[in-house]
């Protein structure tokens, strides 16, 4: 089967347990099974490895995305589709990460799961609502730190309106419709 060689960063944005991971994931499967080079960028994992050491300051929040964003950009600029489930909370942020991949010429596709904050403390996958609400952590995105969510995005995604499937079949037909799936 032939596969294009043409790389993009695909940022899934949104609150904490929203479904971004969960989306990239099933999205990465689609994609694989169809010969596409594909990593998934999950931004607990490359908090660990490669931004070890920040907090959750706007200043280091900052210097996360844009890491994020170069390894992101290195992949997708050869050939890999590069899934980025990060919750990127500033629109300066992410702004920046798209300028880096506009001059290198390298495609970008934002993406919001714009999960209401109500249905993400109900999922709440790594217990950090009811951490936030017991007073054991503050600074948690969209309840007691800013979000800025994307006014413009390439795609808004309701995970809670619609199964997993379904939010990676919408982002796998944004991706054909662009001629990356």
């Amino acid at each position: 089967m032939s596969v294009t060689a043409q790389g993009a960063t695909v940022w899934l944005t949104g609150l904490p347990s929203a479904g971004k991971t969960t989306i990239a994931y099933e999205l990465a499967g689609r994609l694989r099974e169809a010969g596409h080079r594909v990593e998934v960028l999950d931004g607990d994992e490359v908090r660990e490895f490669l931004s070890a050491g920040l907090g959750f300051s706007r200043e280091d929040r900052h210097t996360n995305v844009q890491r994020i964003g170069f390894v992101a950009e290195l992949l997708a600029s050869n050939g890999v589709k590069a899934l980025v489930p990060v919750i990127a909370p500033y629109a300066d942020s992410r702004e920046a990460v798209r300028k880096r991949h506009d001059a290198a010429g390298t495609t970008y596709v934002e993406v919001h799961v714009a999960t209401p904050v109500e249905v993400c403390s109900v999922r709440d996958v790594k217990g950090l609502y009811a951490k936030q609400a017991s007073g054991e952590i503050s600074g948690l995105t969209g309840v007691d730190d800013p979000y800025e969510a994307p006014e413009t995005p390439d795609l808004r995604i309701e995970s809670h309106r619609q199964t997993v499937q379904e939010s990676a079949a919408a982002l796998h037909a944004l991706l054909t419709e662009k001629g990356l799936a």
